[in-house]
């Protein structure tokens, strides 16, 4: 799956690029360099929105490479109430 990024001044002058770019993958609409929306088509919305995935789906996802991940420690355990 190709993932396209454009300008926010491409995507308002072409519209229909980016809408056939999305059919094949995610579209990156920049701002100032920035990534700023994602476009991407109605089935691939539905396909992530309505499915039940598990933290193992989620971290096999692509493009998931660059993400870290910060697990602080837990120093302080919970103790028993006094009752």
């Amino acid at each position: 799956m190709p993932i396209t990024t454009i300008s926010s001044r491409e995507f308002n002058q072409d519209t229909s690029r980016a809408k056939k770019a999305a059919m094949e993958g995610p579209v990156i609409v920049t701002d100032r360099g920035k990534p700023g929306h994602v476009l991407m088509s109605y089935g691939e919305y539905r396909r992530l929105s309505s499915s039940k995935r598990n933290i193992a789906d989620l971290l096999a996802m692509p493009g998931i490479e660059g993400v870290e991940l910060e697990i602080p420690c837990l120093r302080d355990l919970p103790r028993p109430a006094d009752l």
